[in-house]
């Protein structure tokens, strides 16, 4: 698939992923347990889109920036490489650790653990936003030419 259908695909991932954690910071908001089969339901999109964002990036971006050769997009996705598995490694331990039962049980617990991991989510959203796709929009532009 050409890059430029890639950062399509990559972008609009982030807004669904943005969009899915404020549907489930919606739900661990309201008074009381949030209701497990929407909460559910939130989670195992979320789960389902952002495994298939960290595969395109793993084994489609990231290795074509580096293949560039350029020493700034090689520093750069290194960086954010590094970076990620802290993240992918962090969620997964979130999300195994919330079943729908600690959920009912501890919903307060849950409501700032979510809030915790979605925020360090966004804010890795919006950097590869700013410092990480603009790199892949210039290589894509570049061999267009």
């Amino acid at each position: 698939m050409p890059l430029s259908r890639e950062m399509e695909r990559l972008r609009a991932e982030h807004a669904a992923l943005i969009a899915l954690a404020g549907i489930i910071t919606e739900l661990t908001n309201t008074p009381g347990p949030p209701r497990p089969a929407e909460l559910a339901a939130a989670r195992a999109r979320l789960r389902e889109t952002l495994v298939r964002h960290l595969k395109c990036e793993d084994w489609i971006l990231y290795p074509r920036l580096r293949a560039t050769g350029d020493a700034e997009m090689m520093r750069i996705t290194h960086e954010f490489e590094l970076e990620m598995g802290d993240l992918a490694a962090e969620y997964v331990a979130y999300d195994g650790k919330w079943t729908a039962e600690r959920v009912a049980a501890r919903p307060e617990e849950f409501g700032r653990e979510t809030a915790a991991i979605f925020a360090v989510l966004a804010m890795r959203v919006e950097r590869e936003e700013r410092d990480l796709y603009p790199l892949a929009d210039r290589l894509y532009a570049a061999a267009a030419l």
